[in-house]
């Protein structure tokens, strides 16, 4: 077993350590209007019904469109989309059509009107199931009502902030599956 020697780390810089999720594009729509924004705060909250949690800024273009509209879809993009993750995240929607101006595709969602990024592996729709925690803390807590997911991606390279402009790139999978007790899985 490795040991490691260990420093005082600055508080400001957990977060490099704690955010496990992958970086996410969550597109909306209201009143015709369409937008997408790049997230790394983000949380699964519970399987079922599958519950999403996000922090979505007040401040943020997307906010109103999804705090009105009470849905969005949560995409996943893999490390060919980086740059445009980056270019979305660095952009604001009240000034330009994301979706035309960064060449992402937006497809027709089943169940919700924010539409879907066609060059995302994964993209979940989501209706707002607790508006509790928006106020104080700009908390969203979404159900997913409908995952569109490209099974042939075995092991997608999804990308995980690490602050500072990096990222770490996820895909190597492991199994340790026989070691887990069933209910556990």
């Amino acid at each position: 077993m490795t040991m490691f020697e260990k420093s005082n780390y600055p508080l400001i810089d957990v977060r490099r350590h704690l955010e496990t999720g992958p970086i996410v594009m969550v597109s909306s729509a209201w009143k015709g209007e369409t937008n997408i924004m790049t997230m790394g705060w983000h949380m699964m909250i519970q399987f079922e019904p599958a519950l999403f949690g996000c922090y979505i800024w007040a401040g943020n273009h997307s906010y109103d469109l999804i705090r009105n509209s009470q849905e969005c879809v949560i995409n996943i993009p893999t490390v060919e989309l980086a740059s445009k993750v980056v270019a979305v995240g660095n952009s604001t929607g009240d000034k330009i059509d994301k979706f035309r101006e960064f060449g992402l595709t937006p497809e027709k969602a089943d169940k919700v009107k924010a539409p879907l990024i066609k060059e995302c592996y994964a993209n979940f729709e989501c209706r707002l199931s607790d508006s509790n925690f928006i106020g104080e803390y700009g908390l969203f807590v979404w159900e997913v009502v409908k995952a569109h997911v490209a099974t042939s991606v075995e092991n997608p390279k999804t990308l995980h902030y690490r602050g500072q402009g990096k990222f770490m790139i996820a895909g190597e999978t492991i199994s340790l599956r026989e070691d887990f007790k069933p209910q556990n899985l």
